[in-house]
């Protein structure tokens, strides 16, 4: 778990915090968990955001990411008012789609709630699918410069 501000070391990774409201739970007072699938969501678009991209500036580029395959694994149930942490990490290993990668924890205890991954499919007004474009791929290729500059400057490190 890291930091709550939205830094981190990983210029590929972004936190973003949650406080559990009513209306996430059930019943018992526990997280439906389908609810995990709306803060992955907050998760990557807050990412972009982070990054000088909203979602909405990238559909009026004419690309939407519809999601293509999506995954949880639940570790830990999550209860009203609890404060989490989403931690979302995009995955520069995919070619010819994006996939972002999640873990959802406890702020307060650092327990590890629920981890999963969502892939997207760049697709174009028309709706056919297209490869991510100049724009998505140049964008990473800044996040990957600037990791590899933190990982350079922390081999000069004694």
């Amino acid at each position: 778990m890291q930091r709550s501000d939205g830094s981190g070391e990983n210029p590929l990774t972004h936190f973003y915090t949650y406080r559990v409201i009513y209306a996430d739970t059930d019943k018992m007072g526990m997280v439906y968990h389908a609810n995990f699938l709306r803060w992955m969501e907050i998760g990557r678009t807050e990412l972009f955001r982070a990054w000088g991209l909203t979602y909405k500036q990238i559909e009026e580029k004419g690309i939407m990411l519809p999601v293509s395959e999506v995954t949880i694994k639940f570790a830990s149930s999550a209860r009203y008012d609890m404060i989490m942490l989403i931690e979302t990490t995009l995955d520069n290993q995919i070619k010819g789609s994006i996939k972002f990668d999640y873990r959802i924890f406890d702020e307060t205890s650092g327990k590890l709630l629920a981890h999963g991954h969502t892939k997207h499919a760049c697709i174009n007004t028309d709706g056919r699918v297209v490869r991510p474009p100049k724009f998505l791929s140049d964008l990473i290729k800044k996040r990957l410069a600037l990791m590899k500059t933190y990982k350079d400057q922390q081999l000069k490190q004694p």
